[in-house]
């Protein structure tokens, strides 16, 4: 038998023991360009959409973005964001707004760390079509006799340049319905459209509405025509004395209520009242005699009440009285 020495047998498992420097060391990953992956375009609107895509950062720190537009030159970019520094992929989302409607677009996205720049494929999407509405409004609302206003507004949606559109009325009783008025326009570049009216004669309803299959209707809008009211009356009175406010109303309306009213601190007071009568084809009158009791301002007021025109006070005339 051999016998082997205790010495010996020592140094033997030491050698066998000890670590290779190989194994004792732990290898870093190597760093590598990022890799992508274009997604889908969801939540798509006619003006926004949200982009979508994969990015593995390859172990180093790595931003993205996405290019879009309405070719594969894209043309716009969203803002860069950060994929982290991972070895795995991690997903990436932008929302992109300001498009147009019915349009097809083409986006990618592109992604960079230290090691260089990749760029994912080229995908489309398209947005929808956006429903043609109005906005409309009469400036200003409420003119005198005769005058004039412009009803103006903007077309909006898909195709709304150079649309053919149409003002109709509706006068006061409203019971006739809503007829053209005046001709066809078309609107501007970025639809827009106005028309003007002169000599308005009554309280009248408004709209615009599209020519041709399915039209669109604008909401209504409504002018008033106030009374034009006209007042002669002395300046100055005995105290407790009598003035006469006389005058004239267009149009010539006869029967419709008169007030001589005078200014109480922040309200019209009336003192009297009246009616007016017969005068010419385009003018009726009144005339009223007012004891005056107080130096001040009197107005004389006129009310409609059947609803075809704007109530409204002649201009006011400060008096005075005598001592």
């Amino acid at each position: 038998m051999i016998r082997i020495a205790p010495a010996v047998l020592v140094g033997i498992v030491a050698v066998a023991a000890a670590p290779s420097a190989a194994t004792a060391a732990t290898k870093a990953p190597a760093v590598t360009k990022p890799s992508v992956a274009t997604g889908l375009a969801g939540s798509i609107t006619p003006q926004s959409a949200t982009v979508t895509g994969r990015v593995d950062p390859g172990g180093a720190g790595t931003a993205y973005r996405f290019e879009y537009g309405t070719s594969k030159k894209y043309g716009a970019k969203t803002a860069r964001a950060s994929a982290g520094a991972g070895v795995s992929p991690v997903a990436a989302t932008a929302g992109i707004s300001g498009l147009k409607s019915a349009t097809v677009y083409h986006f990618r996205i592109v992604a960079n760390n230290r090691k260089g720049t990749v760029r994912g494929a080229d995908r489309t999407f398209k947005t929808p079509v956006q429903p043609l509405g109005f906005t409309v409004a009469a400036n200003p609302s409420v003119v005198p006799f005769g005058g004039a206003t412009t009803i103006a507004g903007t077309l909006g949606g898909t195709n709304s340049t150079g649309r053919e559109v149409q003002l109709q009325q509706n006068p006061w009783p409203y019971t006739g319905g809503f007829q053209p008025a005046g001709n066809v326009q078309l609107t501007s570049s970025t639809g827009a459209f106005a028309f003007p009216l002169l000599g308005l004669g009554i309280n009248t309803q408004y709209r615009v509405v599209t020519t041709g299959k399915s039209p669109v209707a604008s909401a209504v809008v409504g002018t008033q025509v106030g009374v034009i009211v006209t007042t002669n009356v002395k300046r100055k009175v005995r105290p407790r004395g009598t003035l006469r406010f006389s005058g004239r109303v267009r149009p010539a309306r006869v029967g419709d209520a008169i007030g001589v009213q005078r200014l109480s601190g922040d309200k019209w007071i009336t003192l009297k009242g009246s009616r007016t009568t017969a005068g010419t084809d385009q003018y009726a009158k009144y005339a009223v005699r007012v004891r005056i009791k107080h130096s001040g301002t009197y107005r004389v007021f006129v009310q409609v009440k059947d609803g075809s025109f704007q109530s409204l006070p002649g201009a006011s005339v400060n008096i005075a009285l005598r001592r």
